[in-house]
């Protein structure tokens, strides 16, 4: 095709989003997709035995999860929201996979880390399955991840401790590219003081149970976004979606958390 000027074009409809959540153990990161517009899981854990939602039940291997996505992409259905649970169960999956594909051991074998960026080609064969979903079946993509906290060497303070997905970095960058939101998932935790005699005092964190979704990098997580969501919210499906152009056309109640204390 010729590019012209007249090849120029605006976009003005929203698209679905692209969702990544992660965050402690327990939170409801599992219930909060369930929650999500008529949901169909791609689980590769069993995260859904107390939860009534439609899965293709445990996929345990990479190509289950392409077959997966093609069916939703090739067959009829009216799910409108796709949710992966988990991506770093997910990883050894993609991992067997590429070793397989070049008649490696394992991702180790050939060396200098070229079996990671090997296995960065499946994932974004798996974001293209995920995109043509959303592009061409209008459903939302929600994927779902553990923590794990690292130690962050930045260069113009001290090292500090974080929470990060818990996957490789390299596979953590393409997930963050990816998605037009990360929020880190965590309950609400108030440093309280007390006396410890002679003049000191102790600092605890207290937890009120309270589960907060954080979509605003601060020094302690990561996380991001690409609407104007308030940069802390409840951990419910309704106060994300208020925020986001896709669902405006119907009303949401929203609760966004104000006067936020970070750990």
């Amino acid at each position: 095709m010729a590019i012209s000027i007249n090849s120029i074009q605006r976009r003005t409809q929203p698209k679905p989003p692209r969702i990544t959540i992660f965050g402690v153990a327990g939170i409801g990161k599992t219930s909060f997709g369930a929650s999500a517009p008529n949901p169909v899981f791609l689980q590769t854990e069993d995260g859904l035995s107390s939860i009534d939602a439609p899965s293709f039940g445990v996929l345990r291997t990479f190509e289950e999860i392409l077959e997966a996505i093609g069916a939703l992409a090739m067959e009829e259905h009216d799910y409108q929201t796709v949710v992966l649970d988990s991506l770093d169960w997910l990883e050894p999956q993609i991992a067997a996979y590429t070793a397989a594909q070049n008649q490696w051991a394992n991702l180790e074998t050939p060396g200098y880390g070229k079996g990671y960026v090997a296995a960065l080609e499946n994932w974004r064969l798996l974001f293209d399955g995920l995109n043509t979903l959303r592009d061409e079946r209008a459903m939302t993509i929600i994927m779902i991840a553990h923590s794990k906290i690292v130690k962050f060497d930045a260069p113009d303070t001290e090292p500090y401790s974080r929470y990060v997905l818990k996957l490789h970095d390299r596979v953590t960058a393409l997930v963050s590219e990816h998605s037009d939101i990360v929020g880190f998932a965590n309950y609400r935790t108030i440093i309280a003081k007390t006396e410890a005699g002679f003049g000191k005092k102790v600092a605890r964190g207290v937890g009120s149970g309270e589960r907060l979704l954080h979509l605003e990098e601060r020094p302690s997580f990561t996380a991001k976004q690409r609407y104007n969501v308030p940069d802390t919210i409840a951990l419910d499906w309704p106060s994300l979606a208020a925020g986001i152009p896709y669902f405006n056309q119907q009303p949401h109640e929203t609760s966004p958390i104000t006067a936020i204390e970070q750990a």
